[in-house]
C-alpha cells in the first residue's frame, strides 16, 4: 500500500497537532511531505524530528534562522525551508501531497487554500474564513479542477455525515449546533466586563485564541453559516443555529418528511479529522466510544441574539453577498485581535463589524484582487473604529493573554 502524502498549513495550531496525532495512529499509511507554522518554531522543530517532511514554511527569515538552530542542537536535518506567503503556497502545492490540511488562522489561509484547490488537491478543511471570505470563488475553482473540499469543522463534518446517501430534494434545512460559549447564561453587562481570561473559558472545546473569542461572541457559529452555505449549496433562510450546552450532537439535518439526523460523539476534533483523510471508507478509531447511558440530558435552545448580535452580521453579509462577507471576517479578525490585547471589550466586537459592515460599497467577489482588496479596507475601517472606542471607553485592564497565539 502506498503511503499517502499529507501538506498541513498550521502544523502548531490544536487542528495541525491533532492531525499529527491521527498520522500517527495510522502507521505509515499516511506521510507528511510538507508543513507550515507561522512563528511557533519550537513546536516545529519537535515536529519535523518526528514527522521529517520535505518542506517547512515558517513567517519570514528571522524564524527561519530560529528553526535551524534548534534542529541543529537536535542534530536533525533541516528540510528545505520557505517563508512568508510563497511558503504557504508552496506547502499547498507541494507535487506529492494529495490530502492538504488547511487550518491555518483567519485570512492568512485565503491565498494557500485556493491554491491546493486549483491543484486539484483534497482540502481537509479547518480554516472557515478562507470559504467566508471566497466561498463562490473557491467552490468554482474546486469544480474545474476536480478538488474536494471535505469539512474538518466539527459542525460541518457532521452535516457531510448526515447528508451522505440523502437526495438534495429531501432535505428542509440543516441546522448547526453551538455550546454557547462561555457566556450562553450571563447578561449583557457581566459580557460588557468580562477580562480576556474569562472569554477563554470555553465550556467544551480546547481551541486557539482567536476561534475561543469567535466561540465566546457566538461569531463562529454565524462563520459557520457561511461556510455551510457554500459547502452544502443551501441558502441562507435553510441554515439554522440551535445551542446546544452538551456538544455532544454536532449537527442536524432535518428532512422533508420531519426526519432528523443527528451526528454524535465524543468532543474530539481527531474524528472530524480522520473522516476527511480516509472518506469516503469509514475506518476505527483509537477514541473512546460514546456512552450514551452517561449522557443525561440534552439541551437544546434558540440563541440569544440580543446578546450575540454577531449572529445576526453574519446572516446579514450572507445575504447582501458579495465582498460583504470578506468584509465581516475583517473586521472581526481586527475586533478579535483588539479585545485579546485589551484594547476593547468583549461587547464592542460586534460594534466594530456593524460600521465596518455599514461603511463599505458592495461589490461582486468576482475576483482575488476584489476579496483581498475588501478585506484591507474593513481591516482599515475596523482599525480606526479600534481606535475611537480605546478613546472613549474607560481603559479596559490589559490582560496576561494568549495574543500572540492569534
Amino acid at each position: 500500500m502506498s503511503i499517502r502524502g499529507i501538506s498541513i498549513l498550521g502544523s502548531t495550531g490544536s487542528i495541525g497537532c491533532n492531525t499529527l496525532r491521527v498520522v500517527e495512529a495510522f502507521g505509515g499509511e499516511f506521510g507528511v511531505v510538507a508543513m507550515s507554522a507561522g512563528r511557533n518554531v519550537e513546536r516545529l522543530a519537535e515536529q519535523i524530528e518526528r514527522h521529517r517532511p520535505e518542506l517547512v514554511s515558517v513567517e519570514n527569515d528571522e524564524c527561519a534562522e530560529r528553526l535551524r538552530e534548534l534542529l541543529k542542537a537536535r542534530s536533525v536535518a533541516a528540510p528545505r525551508i520557505a517563508t512568508g506567503e510563497a511558503g504557504l503556497v508552496e506547502v499547498a502545492r507541494h507535487e506529492r501531497a494529495q490530502v492538504v490540511v488547511s487550518a491555518t488562522v483567519g485570512a492568512v489561509g485565503l491565498v494557500p487554500t485556493l491554491r491546493a484547490i486549483e491543484a486539484g488537491r483534497r482540502v481537509a478543511l479547518a480554516n472557515k474564513e478562507t470559504l467566508v471570505i471566497a466561498g463562490e470563488m473557491m467552490t468554482a475553482a474546486a469544480q474545474r479542477s476536480g478538488a474536494e473540499i471535505l469539512p474538518v469543522d466539527s459542525e460541518h463534518n457532521a452535516l457531510h455525515q448526515c447528508l451522505r446517501g440523502e437526495r438534495r430534494e429531501e432535505v428542509r434545512r440543516l441546522v448547526l449546533t453551538a455550546s454557547g460559549g462561555p457566556f450562553r447564561t450571563k447578561s449583557f453587562g457581566e459580557m460588557e466586563r468580562a477580562t480576556v481570561e474569562e472569554a477563554m473559558r470555553h465550556p467544551t472545546w480546547a481551541m486557539g485564541a482567536k476561534i475561543t473569542i469567535d466561540s465566546a461572541t457566538l461569531m463562529n457559529k454565524g462563520l459557520e453559516v457561511i461556510e455551510a452555505r457554500w459547502l452544502f449549496d443551501f441558502d441562507a433562510d435553510r441554515i439554522e443555529i440551535v445551542v446546544h450546552p452538551e456538544s455532544v450532537v454536532h449537527s442536524m439535518v432535518e428532512l422533508v418528511d420531519g426526519s432528523v439526523l443527528a451526528q454524535m460523539g465524543v468532543t474530539d476534533m481527531r474524528h472530524a479529522i480522520q473522516y476527511a483523510l480516509t472518506y469516503p471508507a469509514r475506518r476505527p478509531s483509537q477514541l473512546p466510544p460514546l456512552d450514551l447511558t452517561r449522557l443525561g440530558t440534552l439541551r437544546f435552545e434558540s440563541p440569544d441574539t440580543a446578546r450575540f448580535p454577531c449572529i445576526e452580521l453574519a446572516y446579514r453579509a450572507l445575504r447582501s453577498g458579495g465582498t460583504s462577507p470578506a468584509v465581516l471576517n475583517a473586521a472581526n479578525e481586527i475586533a478579535v485581535g483588539a479585545f485579546l490585547e485589551g484594547c476593547v471589550r468583549l461587547t464592542d466586537i460586534p460594534t466594530i463589524i456593524r460600521r465596518a459592515l455599514d461603511a463599505h460599497e458592495i461589490r461582486p467577489a468576482a475576483s482575488l484582487e476584489a476579496v483581498l482588496a475588501a478585506d484591507r479596507e474593513a481591516r482599515a475601517r475596523a482599525a480606526a473604529t479600534v481606535a475611537e472606542i480605546s478613546r472613549n471607553n474607560a481603559p479596559t485592564a490589559k490582560q496576561s493573554s494568549p495574543a500572540a497565539a492569534f
